[in-house]
């Protein structure tokens, strides 16, 4: 099963742009939160990432990775590939 991989993002957002261009590149569909003067969206991603407000904000099967620059480096680190691929752990409720 692949990854559950959403985005948040600002339409006119550089970053936004090239985070999300990294994940086409390799082939990952994507939830994109679209959050354009949405406050109450932007509150939601507020809380979901530890209290950071800037966009893009990435979260891989429900785990924070963070922004662009943090997509960035974990795609040169090798540990993007290892995410996007790893299972989502399926908890019992």
């Amino acid at each position: 099963m692949a990854s559950k991989v959403e985005i948040y993002t600002w339409r006119t957002c550089p970053f936004c742009i090239r985070a999300k261009e990294l994940l086409s590149r390799k082939g990952v569909q994507f939830i994109e939160h679209k959050i354009d003067g949405d406050e109450t969206a932007r509150s939601r991603m507020q809380k979901r990432a530890n209290g950071q407000r800037s966009v893009p904000q990435v979260f891989i099967n429900d785990q924070h990775v963070g922004g662009c620059d943090d997509l960035y480096a974990l795609d040169a680190q090798g540990k993007l590939d290892q995410l996007l691929t790893a299972d989502q752990q399926i908890v019992d409720s």
